[in-house]
């Protein structure tokens, strides 16, 4: 079960806006994606693990979320995760016992809570400093 989509759009509209200031702090990414119809670039706050060559996602929202349509239809996005830009690939669907494994414990207990199931990866393709970091 995801999260209702109440509070997708809410966070859409207000949390988004709050949330992004935490990117480069604990499992807070700042997500780049383009829009696959707009062309326009959007950067969303997510929490992401990474584990060697790959970056892990709960669907805390579930698969059909604006950012991942967009990420699945440009086979790839950039992500500030700490003081670096990563540029991942296309993303796989992981079964939920795969990603709820690569996730943290606590990050498991909250998401075993909300009922979350669907997990992506993204292949690391790319990384270099944050630009004057």
């Amino acid at each position: 079960m995801a999260i209702p989509r109440a509070v997708t759009r809410f966070n859409k509209a207000v949390g988004n806006k709050l949330l992004i200031h935490l990117a480069g702090h604990g499992p807070f990414v700042e997500l780049e994606h383009v829009g696959r119809k707009s062309g326009r670039v959007y950067r969303i706050p997510v929490n992401a693990f990474r584990h060697g060559d790959t970056v892990t996602f709960a669907l805390t929202y579930g698969s059909r979320v604006d950012w991942l349509r967009n990420v699945r239809a440009a086979k790839g996005c950039r992500i500030r995760m700490g003081r670096r830009i990563v540029t991942l690939g296309a993303p796989v669907r992981l079964p939920a016992a795969v990603g709820l494994a690569r996730m943290p414990a606590a990050a498991r207990v909250v998401l075993r809570a909300v009922q979350v199931t669907e997990f992506v990866e993204l292949p690391v393709l790319e990384e270099r400093p944050v630009a004057g970091a």
